[in-house]
C-alpha cells in the first residue's frame, strides 16, 4: 500500500500539485490518467522519491519515505522496481547486463548468483536466447519486456510503470498490460501505472485516478467510469482515440 497525504508541489511560481491525497492499493494496478501537463508525471516522480515534494507525506505502508535521510532511502529502493517510459535500457550494456543492474547495485550476489537470477526473470517475461544482446539489436515490444524483467530483479514490493504502452503498436500493448496484471497479481505488489492509454485503463485498470491541473479530480473503478458525470473525464476520455468497442459499451450502459 503507497498512500500520498496533502501533498503539494511546484516549481518556481508554478503550483504543480496541490493537495493531493490518493491510496494505492497492494496487489492491484492502479492507474493515473490525465492530459499532458496535468501534473501525473511529476506525481509519479514525486512517489519514488525524484522530486522532494513541498508539502504533504508520501507512505510506503508504514514508512514515510519522503521523510527519511539518504541512507534510508537508498535501502527503500531495493524495494521498488521501476519501468521508465521507454524502457530506458542501457545502449552499451548487454540484455543480461540491464537485467543484472540492480543487482549490483543493491546485492552483495556473486556473478553467477546475479546471472542465475537475471535468467530467471527474463524467462518470466517470455525473452530466451537474446541475453548477449544489446538493446538496438532486439524489438522495442521485446526491450520494454527486458525493462520489466529489470524491474522485477530484486522482488520489489511496489513496481512503477511510466507510460508503458508508450510507442508500441496496439497488440503488443496488450500483452505488456497483461504482463504487468500478471505480475501484481503473482508478487502481490503496489503497482502504479502512468498512462494516457484508455484501453489499458479498461483491461487492467483496477483503481483509476483522474488528476487535472494539478488536482485529484476524480478516482473510481473502471466500470464506475461508465457512470461518471464528471465533465474533465468524460472530455479526456472521449478526445482521446477511444477504441469503438469502449464506446458502444458505454452506450450499451446508458
Amino acid at each position: 500500500m503507497i498512500e500520498v497525504k496533502n501533498v503539494f508541489k511546484s516549481f518556481n511560481e508554478t503550483h504543480v500539485l496541490k493537495n493531493i491525497n490518493v491510496l494505492f492499493e497492494k496487489g492491484k494496478t492502479n492507474l493515473i490518467i490525465g492530459q499532458s501537463g496535468s501534473g501525473k508525471t511529476v506525481l509519479l516522480k514525486s512517489i519514488v522519491g525524484l522530486h522532494d515534494v513541498d508539502e504533504g507525506e508520501i507512505v510506503f505502508d508504514d514508512t514515510v519515505f519522503n521523510k527519511l535521510e539518504f541512507k534510508e532511502k537508498k535501502e527503500m529502493r531495493k524495494q521498488i522496481g521501476m519501468l521508465f517510459q521507454g524502457g530506458a535500457l542501457f545502449d552499451s550494456a548487454t540484455v543480461e547486463e540491464n537485467v543484472m543492474y540492480p543487482l549490483d547495485m543493491f546485492t552483495e550476489m556473486s556473478l553467477d548468483e546475479k546471472r542465475d537470477r537475471a535468467n530467471e526473470c527474463l524467462k518470466r517475461v517470455n525473452i530466451i536466447n537474446v541475453n548477449e544482446l544489446f538493446p538496438s539489436e532486439i524489438s522495442g515490444g521485446m526491450q520494454k519486456r527486458v525493462a520489466i524483467a529489470r524491474a522485477i530483479a530484486l522482488n520489489p514490493k511496489y513496481l512503477f510503470c511510466d507510460e508503458p504502452n508508450s510507442g508500441l503498436d496496439p497488440q503488443t500493448a496488450i500483452l505488456i498490460d497483461d504482463l504487468i496484471k500478471e505480475l501484481t497479481i503473482e508478487y502481490n505488489m503496489t503497482t502504479i501505472v502512468n498512462t494516457h492509454d484508455m484501453n489499458s485503463v479498461m483491461e487492467i485498470g483496477d483503481k483509476v485516478m483522474f488528476i487535472y491541473k494539478g488536482e485529484k479530480w476524480w478516482e473510481g473503478t473502471k466500470e464506475d467510469i461508465f457512470d461518471t458525470q464528471n465533465k474533465e473525464l468524460n472530455n479526456f476520455i472521449f478526445a482521446s482515440k477511444l477504441s469503438q468497442k469502449i464506446r458502444e459499451l458505454k452506450n450499451h450502459k446508458n
